[in-house]
């Protein structure tokens, strides 16, 4: 078994504004350990922040009193939401099938990310749209299960229950609603809280939805999870029946030709490139997800972080 960090770095595109404790670095002023700069000192200010080797410097050089004080970057806490989209397509597979379940890779990534979260001193929040008490007696809006993020016990209650919560009630256009209502909550979000929003995109919200998110300066990364075979690509079969599984449970058979084969794989790929795509010329990275194994999910949440890192690096 191989020997490596439990969680990955939650890596911002900018500096946080949050609660003064934690391992963060935001653009605010106040207490922590990397150092912003100086100034003369001012009545009121800290003693304890004056450098006495600069004050003494300058004194030397004007020959008079002069007092320096440095002042360092704020730490801030992280604040990560989780998105999960519970549309009833979402509920496939069950794991003793040899497709991808994607409630299982669902939790996979959520655990995930909430371990990040705690190791990097962070507050975790959660979010779905699958609270619809009986979905069989008509449609009806369903009502957002919102867990904000500002406990330290929320972690725990998002890998022990909300991640393994086994209703897929969602409507297709959850995750635009799901958003919208971020936006308008009392306080709703700070700027730079991360919002991983885990869906496997084949209903995709409204384009504009995601502007709304960038536009209040949250760090916002989409995690796909899709089928490898099935999903993100097509087997090349022909003349051979193949089960097909719908959201209510039945599987149909169905025969497919060579060229009717041929053209769901290049529909499907053109399909997936045009999503990442999509994402990327917004400025978003995404992650993606093709199975429920938790250390490939790992690796695949380590990727984008070095990623990110990369692209700071090179002033991205």
């Amino acid at each position: 078994m191989r020997l490596r960090e439990p969680a990955f770095p939650l890596v911002p595109r900018r500096r946080l504004v949050g609660l003064a404790f934690g391992s963060m670095q935001s653009a605010r002023r106040g207490t922590g350990s990397d150092v912003a700069g100086s100034r003369p000192y001012r009545s009121g200010d800290d003693v304890s922040t004056i450098d006495w080797n600069a004050s003494a410097r300058l004194s030397a050089a004007r020959d008079t009193d002069e007092f320096i004080v440095r002042e360092r970057f704020a730490d801030e806490a992280p604040r990560v939401v989780i998105l999960c989209d519970r549309r009833p397509e979402m509920a496939l597979f069950p794991r003793e099938f040899p497709w991808l379940s994607k409630p299982e890779a669902m939790r996979a990534a959520g655990e995930t990310i909430t371990d990040s979260a705690v190791a990097s001193r962070g507050y975790v929040g959660y979010l779905d749209l699958a609270n619809v008490a009986n979905p069989d007696e008509g449609e009806r809006t369903p009502e957002p299960f919102w867990r904000p993020a500002n406990s330290q016990t929320q972690p725990w209650r998002v890998k022990e229950s909300h991640l393994v919560y086994p209703n897929f009630f969602a409507p297709p256009d959850n995750l635009t609603r799901a958003i919208t209502y971020l936006t308008t909550m009392r306080g709703g979000l700070t700027p730079g809280t991360f919002l991983f929003v885990l869906s496997d995109f084949l209903v995709p919200p409204q384009s504009q939805i995601w502007m709304t998110a960038l536009e209040r300066r949250w760090d916002l990364v989409p995690v796909v999870i899709q089928d490898p075979v099935w999903e993100q690509t097509f087997p090349g079969i022909g003349a051979v029946v193949v089960p097909f599984a719908d959201s209510s449970g039945g599987v149909s058979y169905v025969r497919l030709s060579r060229a009717e084969a041929g053209e769901r794989k290049a529909a499907n790929e053109r399909r997936r490139a045009e999503l990442i795509q999509g994402f990327r010329e917004i400025g978003v990275e995404p992650v993606s997800i093709s199975t429920s194994d938790r250390e490939l999910v790992f690796d695949e949440f380590a990727s984008w972080a070095e990623q990110r890192l990369y692209n700071r690096r090179r002033g991205w």
